[in-house]
């Protein structure tokens, strides 16, 4: 089987591009904090009956950061310029997570693009702040006042930060101004506009994107269906990964043996 690692250059930025398998293109895209080997799973069901393309995106595994605040547009026009150099101008997406939003947007705006798509724990959506988010934003504005009373306040703040945030927010470091670009983003009005026909795959117990984010998506993409992985979590494909790699492959066309 045909396996290929490179980077590929696009302006001032580069990426990691993993390639692997031949016939019609796949695009494999990581969630946030993963990189290719995330998707391991993934891209072994799919290789064997299709060009398998998986990129690590900016700031993730080994491509270096973006220069500037990124927002899932950014990701989406690297993502698409990318496939532009590896002479791709149609495929189906695989996503998860921040790699299904990306996909979705890409969907949503280049219409040429993208054949078939699957998102699995697709973020994207904004819903009104629950109690217990009303309450962390309290307590963060709290915090952020007492940091200005000096090395006590400060160290409260801290204290107070470091309680009541994301696990991902604690962990993007150089990535947090992204990270919060990107959360408060809302494709609402974009998914309509969405033409390819659309896979989303949810795990029941989703504890990251809730499962009513997915039976909205379902509402608002004029050609897509809902498979719920009863038990499974934000990672269902890892959770469920033999019935994740049946769905796709059948979804795709190419259903396993």
């Amino acid at each position: 089987m045909r396996r290929e690692s490179t980077f590929v250059e696009i302006g001032a930025h580069r990426a990691r591009v993993h390639s692997v398998g031949e016939g019609d293109p796949v695009v494999v895209l990581h969630g946030w904090g993963g990189r290719i080997e995330s998707m391991a799973p993934v891209i072994d069901c799919l290789a064997p009956v299709f060009r398998t393309v998986s990129i690590d995106l900016p700031g993730f595994g080994e491509s270096p950061l973006p220069a500037g605040v990124w927002g899932t547009p950014d990701y989406a026009a690297f993502v698409r310029d990318v496939l532009g150099a590896l002479d791709i101008r149609r495929a189906h997406f695989v996503g998860h997570s921040f790699g299904a939003k990306t996909s979705l947007y890409l969907a949503a705006t280049h219409h040429d693009l993208v054949d078939k798509l699957v998102a699995q724990g697709s973020s994207g959506l904004r819903a009104a702040p629950s109690m217990r988010a009303r309450m962390r934003r309290s307590a963060s504005l709290a915090a952020r006042a007492a940091g200005r009373l000096g090395s006590p306040g400060r160290a409260l703040k801290k204290a107070v930060y470091n309680r009541i945030a994301s696990t991902d927010y604690r962990d993007a470091g150089p990535l947090r101004p992204i990270l919060v670009k990107v959360v408060n983003e809302d494709l609402s009005g974009l998914l309509p506009r969405i033409r390819s026909s659309t896979l989303l795959v949810w795990g029941s117990d989703d504890d990251a994107v809730p499962l009513a984010h997915a039976r909205r998506m379902e509402s608002l993409i004029p050609d897509a269906g809902l498979v719920i992985f009863e038990g499974a979590g934000h990672f269902a494909y890892l959770d469920e990964r033999d019935r994740f790699c049946r769905v796709t492959r059948h979804f795709l066309g190419k259903p396993s043996a």
